[in-house]
């Protein structure tokens, strides 16, 4: 396949190669002269005066460093120093994946597929556009997590502006409330296939509620939260397409009786979807049945 593409286009190979190469060493330029200014910033007598070696750093309290090597956020998690550009890196991938573990530990995901399935019922094709669905459910997440987010407000984040708690302790006090509520929607059946999988040993007392919310790790809950959602997702999608159906059917009969073979049937069931959903209320309905479907 190399072959018959490089025979094809040259051209662009030799772009992509240079391309590559180009990166590589821009990324091995940056991180030496991040290396280089490191060094070069503290010098050698100061160094030798405060009987520290190269690599070794302060053990002060989170409220005395500045810009010394004992103010790393790695360090303060995982008690190991790192050079800015690195730390800087992992930060902005921590940003980068923050946005979707937030989508699949919330409500986000069965809110979005369930007007998703709305849409291809009613044949509405583009409308409502998935800017509008998205931004719907997004805001639908915000008033059904706002009691577990001002929770983790409480437990967590407050205490650690305060100085109160450390950061590992604060995001172990944040994982209690998400914990709680994706267990609530989780279902025993696919919590017990992680289990399962994972093969974690059963304890001396069994799987019991404890347990899970005190010692089971979230690499087996979230999993276990993600297929729950989808499964009343697409439960939800069926009972919404069963009406809808229902009219397709009256429509299509009617136009084989009348002979008009050559009517697109959906050109004509389509008002009659959207003037039945509306005279329903069928919004109030649909978001009122999706928040009611979440465990408190």
């Amino acid at each position: 396949m190399i072959k018959r593409l490089i025979e094809c286009d040259k051209k662009l190979v030799m772009r992509f190669v240079v391309s590559l190469l180009l990166c590589i060493a821009l990324t091995v330029a940056f991180f030496s002269v991040s290396a280089w200014a490191a060094t070069s910033e503290a010098p050698a007598a100061e160094t030798v005066e405060s009987g520290l070696k190269p690599g070794d750093y302060l053990d002060n309290e989170a409220v005395d460093v500045g810009n010394d090597a004992g103010s790393s956020v790695l360090q303060e998690l995982i008690g190991v120093d790192a050079s800015q550009p690195l730390e800087v890196i992992l930060l902005l991938t921590l940003l980068a994946l923050a946005p979707s573990l937030l989508i699949m530990m919330t409500c986000f995901t069965r809110i979005v597929i369930v007007l998703s399935f709305l849409r291809s019922a009613m044949q509405t094709q583009s409308t409502p556009p998935n800017m509008v669905i998205t931004g719907m459910a997004l805001f639908l997440t915000l008033f059904i997590m706002a009691p577990v987010f001002g929770e983790i407000n409480e437990v967590a984040y407050q205490p650690y502006v305060n100085e109160e708690i450390t950061t590992e302790q604060a995001l172990e006090a944040a994982t209690g409330p998400i914990k709680t509520f994706m267990l609530k929607q989780t279902s025993t059946d696919d919590l017990d296939f992680f289990i399962d999988l994972a093969n974690i040993e059963a304890p001396e007392g069994g799987f019991t509620e404890e347990y899970i919310q005190n010692d089971l790790s979230l690499t087996v809950i979230v999993p276990s939260f993600m297929i729950s959602e989808l499964k009343r997702a697409f439960q939800m999608g069926f009972m919404l397409f069963i009406p809808f159906l229902i009219i397709d059917l009256v429509v299509g009969s009617t136009l084989m009786s009348m002979g008009m073979m050559m009517l697109p049937p959906a050109m004509i069931s389509m008002p009659f979807k959207i003037l039945i959903f509306v005279l329903a209320d069928g919004w109030n309905l649909l978001i009122g049945s999706v928040v009611s479907s979440y465990n408190w």
